[in-house]
């Protein structure tokens, strides 16, 4: 998802709180939906996503009578679902298999491998590409845990080291935060990160005795050595063409064409024309033995873009709300580092983490008196304003706050639903909305937040 952002300003019309209603019914629906009424849920969510976020759209166009946030919100969903699409449409065709048991410490080695490539090809490509290896893998020992903590390392803390890792990030480098600023200032929060959920998921998986256990046709496969097996190399140049185009942003090269927006933004099509391409000659000359392999269906991107559609559309009050409630001198002032890891953080959770991370780099920068459209004062930014180094510190926490805590809930970031309808379908019991939380994010991913905002931002 390439989100180009500006903060809401108070010259936008004012939202009424109540419009907040549609995206916390929505939430609400997507926490409850699959546990109390799964059979009416799994046949009316689209309708009813769709519908809510049409309903606030409608208010916004015919009441308040603002196209502008509409239409750009319009471009960001665009671009993250045609990217999300593309990326699927690739690793579907990418068939990987390992005839190997499935020790505890060759799972860590699998989530490791998909951090440190998540750099490269984006937490949606390597949750993508792994999600069903590692699923195969462990055929005979799946276990809810292995795909939440799959999500914690992979879709989300994986991405802290480039751009190219989480949208938030790439944001900031669009924006003018330096390329390899992230390597050098958040090398030590990632560590710190998968680190220590490689340490829990370790010892959360030595426990799962069925790893020395295993059916009796999977014994035999695995008594041979160890092995991997690859087919559909012919996607990872799509793949690669799909990455690539996520650099042909118009705000970074003129030449290229843009729909342009009031206030100087630049909406992109040309990215997301070459992404739609490479996604059509990719399913069309895909192997079918990877895709038959990989049991590839749309349902699971189907779903994603649907539920996305309300989300992004029915949250536009929401982000609207709080940047009016931040931009207020008096709050202004209380913004220390600590509260923008913890707010930005916690919204990120909820929110999508990239208009959120753009949300608070402008507050952060507005707080200094900086400008958020100018490059260069965001260069200046990142690296400590002179006399007032605090401004490096404030960087780190929402960098680190929105992808970090994009991990808390399945809405937090694009990824994350996503693996867990591949899982679904693959037959694995993934814990709803609220128990995905409660038995797992607050229990295991909270805590190492907690000790890096001790270690790094306190």
């Amino acid at each position: 998802m390439l989100l180009d952002t500006v903060l809401l300003t108070s010259s936008a019309p004012h939202v009424p709180g109540f419009l907040i209603v549609p995206f916390a019914l929505l939430i609400g629906l997507i926490a409850t939906g699959p546990i109390f009424f799964p059979n009416f849920w799994h046949h009316q969510f689209k309708n009813i996503s769709i519908g809510l976020g049409l309903l606030v759209l409608a208010y916004y166009l015919f009441v308040l009578h603002d196209t502008h946030l509409p239409v750009e919100t319009l471009a960001e969903y665009a671009s993250f679902a045609i990217l999300l699409s593309s990326l699927y449409v690739a690793a579907g065709g990418i068939y990987i298999n390992a005839n190997a048991n499935a020790t505890p410490l060759i799972n860590v080695g699998i989530l490791l491998f998909g951090a440190i490539i998540a750099n490269l090809i984006g937490t949606t490509g390597a949750s993508l590409l792994l999600i069903r290896p590692f699923i195969r893998l462990n055929n005979h020992r799946i276990k809810p845990y292995q795909i939440v903590f799959f999500i914690f390392i992979v879709s989300n803390a994986g991405g802290l080291l480039t751009p190219l890792g989480d949208p938030p990030l790439f944001i900031g480098f669009l924006k003018g935060v330096p390329f390899f600023w992230t390597l050098q200032h958040l090398f030590t929060p990632w560590v710190m990160a998968v680190g220590a959920l490689c340490l829990i998921f370790y010892i959360l998986d030595s426990r799962n005795k069925e790893t020395f256990t295993p059916k009796p046709a999977v014994k035999a496969r695995n008594e041979a050595k160890t092995e991997f097996y690859f087919t559909g190399k012919r996607n990872l140049l799509w793949l690669g063409v799909i990455i690539g185009a996520t650099f042909l942003n118009p705000a970074s090269f003129d030449w290229l064409p843009y729909i342009p927006l009031e206030g100087g933004i630049k909406i992109s099509f040309m990215r997301e024309i070459v992404q739609l391409i490479a996604a059509f000659l990719c399913f069309k000359f895909a192997s079918r033995t990877a895709l038959n392999g990989n049991h590839f269906t749309f349902d699971p991107i189907l779903e994603v873009v649907f539920l996305f559609f309300g989300i992004f559309f029915t949250m536009m009050p929401a982000l609207q709300l709080s940047a009016e409630l931040a931009s207020s001198p008096e709050f202004a002032a209380k913004l220390t580092p600590s509260v923008f890891y913890w707010v930005a953080g916690s919204l990120s959770g909820v929110l999508d983490n990239a208009p959120t991370y753009a949300n608070f780099l402008s507050l952060g920068m507005a707080k200094y008196h900086l400008n958020y459209a100018n490059t260069t004062q965001v260069s200046h930014f990142a690296h400590g304003l002179g006399q007032t180094p605090e401004t490096l510190l404030v960087l780190e926490a929402i960098s680190i706050g929105s992808v970090l805590f994009g991990a808390m809930t399945y809405i937090g970031n694009g990824p994350n639903f996503m693996v867990k309808s591949i899982a679904e379908q693959a037959g694995v019991n993934m814990p709803p909305f609220f128990q995905y939380m409660f038995k797992y994010s607050l229990v295991y991913l909270l805590p190492v937040l907690t000790l890096i905002w001790i270690l790094v931002i306190l």
